[in-house]
């Protein structure tokens, strides 16, 4: 940077902006200033930012090259400004001198000349551990004259630095929780049909961390706040949702999004980042995928290590209770009233010291941008420790008894009956191992996914995870001052050893019948007479009831039948038009109630199955050099018995080619379609592309493949 005028020092404004008015002065004057950007971002694991200012990450010394009018002398006075925010002011630290000469070499911020020559200076600046993050505006001093530097300085958070409160230990984690800008979401009906979505984080991408830095303006936090992950985090939970300060995203489950974008549509971050900065208005849609995507984005942006996380039967304890109620009427179809469990739920870990909080509760922290619940006035959830929802130690701060319940509540069935004009709940059964099944992340170096579910709870059964559960009552109890439920008995003793259970006779597919056996499985010799309802539906993941398909009672004996099979099929046209009537994904649940007359013991059963889908293929060289041009084929050929109507096709190559969507119209059964994208890479290493294809009768198929870019 070469300085042309020289500007008076009372002529700066308290924002940090200057008057440029041109003044005489004989005296030292500056000339240039060099940033040493690309040392610096070297040097501060910066360089991958697409974005000219300089970067740096706190607690870490950055240096800067001054260019004098003449050498130095003895009691030339060089002294470095730093301002922060719009009314920066000395007493909250938002206003810096750092003496050059002073020698100073601290915990706080300080600056040093390294070495001279002749006309030359070159000076290193060092930002403490718990510097505010943020943007900096820096002017060079001399005398009563102040050089503006005309580039702001952007200060991340290090987990590089043994000082800071996000640092990691391990290369390999930080290069994945805060370098790698893609990965995965999971998604899936159940544990046996999981789904791998590439996901593209972009937080390196143009524009990304200009917008992340104007939401954290937008946070209004107090200055001393800036400094700790905690209170960032908590803020951006709630600002990538639209319901609070006119936030990233605009959340909706209605299924039908003619103003927006469908959250199925989304393939990374970016784009939904670049339209909010561009525009300045809230995205439309997103559902939790999207806002755990989002907010990865800008964690790792940022600097704080995080992840995207799935937790399958995910519970939503809408009663506060730690306990998932679920009525059934007297035809044992599920009521409306009862609490719902997602199929699965995405949120997000980051990674810190908590220092608000007593020993024992630093590392992973769960937030959730989904705006689920209001904590503290607002939509936002977390942090809160894992190791406090795993020990049931739900009084800590934030939001760790809503993130306990939806991976270890207990599932409370009731029947429901009419005794006289009132309604009779009588519980049925309590089910301790129906919630947070499983939760799992992408492994740390490895494109596959790893269970994480024993950093959140105890195993399922085991003395731990019922003590957790009662410490957890304890806690509800007490902050309620009265007496509560108690925690379920570990082993619930049956008389009639039966299990329950619906296989698919055929792989479920768009357009064909649905076709399940019902299974009745008796352990023992004994005779039992039992009552079975079954009812079928279709659903939304996050458990809302839709198309209600069949429903069957049932009484069956067991005497010398070890196995019973009940047929329950559905003809393809009883569900064909409810799915086509949503641009979200439709699963089909069934619910199964038996009532042993013996006994009058009662089980419960509930499975959720999803559709399968003909899959794209992606064709690109295993391998090309920067700037040269290739070719990304995707290939789709409709294998079902039913035309897709409505077809789009959304590609990515992250580094490679932005977005791209491909309008491909109606696909007659048979019928085979190409697209193609034609692009040349920017930077070298192992990139991604990403294919996403939504119909009217198909959602979300996906496809990823890497290709290895040169010098």
């Amino acid at each position: 940077m070469h300085f042309h005028t020289l500007v008076n020092r009372e002529e700066v404004c308290a924002s940090g902006k200057l008057s440029l008015t041109s003044l005489a002065w004989d005296s030292l004057k500056a000339t240039r200033i060099d940033f040493l950007q690309e040392e610096n971002a070297r040097l501060h694991h910066t360089s991958d930012y697409k974005n000219n200012k300089l970067i740096v990450r706190r607690g870490q010394a950055f240096q800067l090259n001054v260019t004098f009018s003449r050498e130095l002398k003895a009691n030339d006075n060089v002294t470095l400004e730093f301002s922060f925010g719009e009314d920066p002011k000395p007493p909250n630290g938002t206003l810096l001198s750092l003496d050059a000469r002073s020698g100073q070499d601290d915990h706080f911020w300080h600056a040093n000349i390294l070495k001279t020559d002749k006309t030359e200076c070159l000076i290193s600046v060092t930002s403490p551990a718990d510097a505010m993050i943020g943007k900096y505006c820096l002017n060079l001093e001399i005398g009563p004259n102040v050089y503006p530097a005309g580039k702001q300085v952007y200060v991340l958070f290090n987990p590089w630095s043994k000082a800071d409160s996000v640092f990691m230990t391990n290369d390999d984690q930080r290069a994945e929780y805060v370098l790698n800008d893609t990965g995965y979401q999971y998604s899936g009906a159940s544990l046996e049909h999981i789904l791998e979505k590439p996901w593209n984080f972009g937080q390196f991408e143009e524009n990304i961390l200009d917008c992340c830095m104007d939401l954290l303006d937008r946070s209004q936090l107090k200055p001393i706040l800036r400094r700790e992950p905690v209170y960032i985090s908590r803020t951006m939970s709630a600002l990538v949702n639209s319901d609070d300060e006119h936030g990233v995203l605009v959340v909706s489950w209605a299924g039908h999004y003619p103003d927006g974008t469908p959250p199925l549509a989304w393939t990374g971050s970016v784009p939904i980042l670049q339209q909010y900065y561009r525009t300045q208005r809230s995205v439309r849609y997103g559902q939790c995928w999207v806002f755990s995507g989002v907010l990865t984005t800008i964690m790792r942006c940022l600097g704080i290590p995080a992840r995207s996380v799935t937790t399958f039967e995910c519970a939503r304890d809408t009663g506060t209770n730690i306990n998932i109620d679920r009525y059934f009427n007297e035809k044992g179809r599920m009521m409306p009233i009862s609490d719902p469990v997602w199929n699965f739920h995405v949120w997000n870990d980051i990674w810190m010291k908590r220092l608000d909080l007593p020993k024992g509760f630093d590392g992973w922290q769960a937030i959730d941008g989904t705006p689920l619940e209001e904590s503290q006035g607002l939509l936002q959830c977390g942090p809160a420790p894992l190791k406090a929802i795993k020990k049931g130690e739900v009084y800590l701060p934030y939001d760790t008894m809503f993130v306990f319940s939806e991976v270890n509540a207990d599932k409370i069935y009731w029947f429901v009956t009419n005794v006289n004009g009132k309604l009779k709940y009588v519980k049925k059964s309590v089910d301790t191992k129906a919630i947070g099944k499983l939760i799992i992340t992408k492994a740390v170096g490895k494109n596959e996914r790893e269970d994480i579910t024993d950093q959140y709870k105890f195993p399922e059964g085991s003395l731990e995870e019922r003590r957790a559960m009662r410490n957890a009552l304890s806690y509800l109890r007490k902050s309620r001052s009265q007496s509560g439920a108690a925690a379920a008995p570990l082993h619930e003793l049956r008389k009639a050893d039966l299990e329950l259970g619906v296989e698919e006779v055929k792989t479920m597919s768009p357009g064909q019948p649905i076709d399940l056996n019902i299974v009745l499985k008796s352990k023992t010799t004994s005779a039992w007479t039992v009552d079975l309802s079954a009812s079928c539906h279709l659903e939304s993941y996050t458990g809302q009831l839709g198309t209600r398909l069949m429903s069957l009672q049932q009484t069956v004996q067991t005497e010398g039948k070890p196995v019973i099979q009940i047929p329950l099929k559905v003809a393809a046209d009883v569900y064909v038009n409810a799915l086509v009537s949503t641009e979200d994904e439709l699963l089909v649940k069934v619910t199964l109630f038996a009532e042993v007359q013996e006994t009058k013991e009662n089980f419960v059963k509930q499975v959720t199955f999803a559709f399968q889908y003909p899959p794209i293929t992606v064709e690109v060289p295993e391998t090309t050099k920067i700037n040269e041009s290739f070719n990304c084929e995707f290939t789709f050929k409709n294998t079902l018995s039913i035309p897709l109507e409505n077809c789009k096709l959304h590609v990515e190559g992250l580094g490679i080619f932005p977005v791209t969507t491909f309008d491909q119209g109606d696909i007659p059964p048979g019928k085979v379609f190409k697209s193609e994208v034609v692009c040349a890479p920017r930077k070298a290493g192992e990139k991604k592309i990403v294919a996403k294809l939504n119909s009217n009768q198909v959602k979300g198929i996906t496809k990823e493949k890497f290709i290895s870019i040169t010098e």
